[in-house]
């Protein structure tokens, strides 16, 4: 397929692929393994520009928008959606500043993050509230030129790892979702602490820890927006953030498909490679066409939220997400299939894979809530028609 890159998304790509390729390959075992934060590779992106693509010129990017953001992160994923996540979930935290901040908080945060000098993260989630974003319980009360919030978030990518946080709480409990109000905060400031460190299934590449907020106090130029604003900025940053988990989803895909072809081309069983069997022909030949689906449908999102930021994007950016993540699943446990008792081995990266896709299908959105979001938007289409 012939996506019409312009030579700087190619170049965008290529150093993307080689990144992955001679740096995050030769350690993404050693990563996995030991669950340490991959900052060697985070500062190998910033080198090359990347952490900025997304980011305008005038902050410090590259001048790019969420496609580029899903060029990098598919590429990077090919080889460790673990690792990729790093940049994936700094612009979740980074786009909440980047479409609701005023022009001292871009100015002042922004250009950070595009170096990569600082990570970010979003932290919205919490042991009570998760796909129920109205039920969160951490408050931000406004005492003379300050805020003061007190809670916990959990399972928060990058958290620990991060220097700036996009803090989503309640300025006003008895109005519900719309008493949500999006806080900047930043590390080391006092009452703000980290928990538990979690042990997880996949992505152990990834930080994912507690937020605790015991009488933080910030100042009230950190709130982004206006009060009551939060839970619209939130569900606005998923509108643009939801296509790279898709991008995170397509990658694992595509690396495992790629992993997958190798070994049926070397394993020989009946005298014979098994790729020249049509049972294994059948099962790529379906892994690439829902690839490749997956990839027109993401890239086709991307450049529409790109040539309109101002508008709404919730119906496609939530099938994007919702598509590419269940196509992860299926293709790596069929790639696995493939490899057989190898894939179900460590010493292969293919049960990572599987480790690893399975997480896309749950953050930023369930993927039942992604559905629920798609169906709404339809009802809601067809009232007006």
């Amino acid at each position: 397929m012939d996506y019409f890159f312009t030579e700087e998304q190619k170049m965008i790509i290529q150093l993307a692929r080689e990144i992955a390729e001679k740096k995050i390959k030769p350690v993404r075992e050693y990563y996995d393994e030991t669950e340490e934060f991959p900052w060697p590779i985070v500062e190998e992106i910033a080198k090359s520009d990347l952490a900025g693509v997304y980011i305008p010129q005038e902050y410090g990017g590259t001048g790019g928008g969420i496609f580029e953001l899903v060029l990098v992160v598919e590429e990077l994923s090919k080889v460790d959606g673990g690792i990729a996540l790093a940049l994936a979930a700094s612009a979740l935290g980074a786009l909440p500043i980047l479409l609701f901040g005023n022009e001292y908080q871009k100015q002042k945060y922004l250009p950070a993050i595009a170096s990569g000098k600082k990570l970010a993260a979003f932290a919205l989630t919490e042991p009570e509230a998760g796909s129920d974003a109205g039920a969160i319980k951490t408050t931000a009360k406004l005492e003379g030129d300050s805020y003061i919030l007190n809670g916990t978030k959990c399972f928060i990518t990058n958290g620990g790892e991060a220097e700036i946080y996009s803090v989503v709480a309640m300025t006003d409990k008895t109005k519900g979702a719309r008493g949500a109000s999006m806080f900047i905060v930043e590390k080391g400031t006092p009452g703000f602490t980290f928990g538990k460190k979690e042990k997880k299934m996949g992505i152990r590449a990834s930080a994912t820890r507690e937020l605790i907020f015991d009488n933080c106090r910030i100042p009230k130029e950190n709130l982004i927006g206006k009060e009551g604003q939060g839970f619209m900025i939130a569900m606005k940053t998923f509108d643009m953030s939801r296509p790279g988990v898709a991008a995170q989803a397509l990658g694992i895909a595509e690396g495992a498909l790629e992993d997958a072809i190798q070994y049926a081309r070397q394993r020989k069983q009946f005298g014979q490679p098994i790729i020249s069997f049509q049972a294994i022909q059948h099962m790529i030949a379906d892994m690439a066409t829902e690839i490749e689906a997956a990839k027109c449908l993401l890239y086709q999102v991307a450049r529409t939220i790109d040539a309109h930021p101002k508008d709404r994007h919730t119906k496609i950016s939530a099938m994007a997400k919702l598509f590419a993540s269940d196509v992860a699943m299926k293709v790596t446990i069929d790639a696995l299939q493939i490899l057989g008792g190898y894939g179900y081995m460590r010493e292969y990266p293919m049960e990572k894979r599987v480790r690893d896709a399975k997480i896309t299908q749950i953050y930023e959105g369930t993927n039942q809530i992604q559905r629920n979001e798609i169906a709404l938007a339809l009802i809601k289409e067809s009232a007006r028609k």
